[in-house]
């Protein structure tokens, strides 16, 4: 096939590179703080006050959904707490496994793939992800 005139084809190769382009400068904009408010990193939304020294969530009780979420610093040693002091969540007296990324953010064993900037945000996701279901205590 022949191209005629100065028309260009859209092919699978220009539309890769196109692609490749565009996540290259995004993660780049991430990188260099432009994302959004906050200096562009969960970390810093989340008020941690100088790199490396992550600031301790806040406590939280409250009724959401109606489910009861609890939140507190964990005493003892933990499991997976990979950045920061470790921080217990209960919903509805039932642990939820939280685990803190080196970013700041937090996940749970309910929404993995599903940072969020603090535990409280967590616990209220994984009351809208249960849909009204128990938590089964994680082995």
């Amino acid at each position: 096939m022949s191209r005629t005139g100065h028309r260009t084809e859209l092919t699978r190769r220009r539309m890769l590179q196109g692609s490749g382009v565009a996540l290259t400068a995004a993660v780049g904009a991430g990188a260099l703080g432009l994302a959004g408010p906050g200096g562009g990193t969960p970390a810093a939304a989340a008020g941690t006050a100088a790199p490396g020294t992550p600031r301790t969530p806040e406590s939280f009780d409250e009724t959401y959904l109606g489910r009861r979420l609890q939140g507190r610093p964990a005493t003892g040693a933990g499991h997976h707490h990979h950045d920061g002091p470790a921080f217990r969540v209960l919903v509805d007296g039932e642990e939820l496994h939280v685990m803190r990324n080196a970013d700041g953010t937090w996940i749970s064993v309910v929404n993995h793939y599903q940072p969020h900037r603090t535990p409280q945000d967590l616990a209220r996701a994984a009351a809208v992800d249960l849909h009204g279901a128990a938590l089964v205590p994680f082995a």
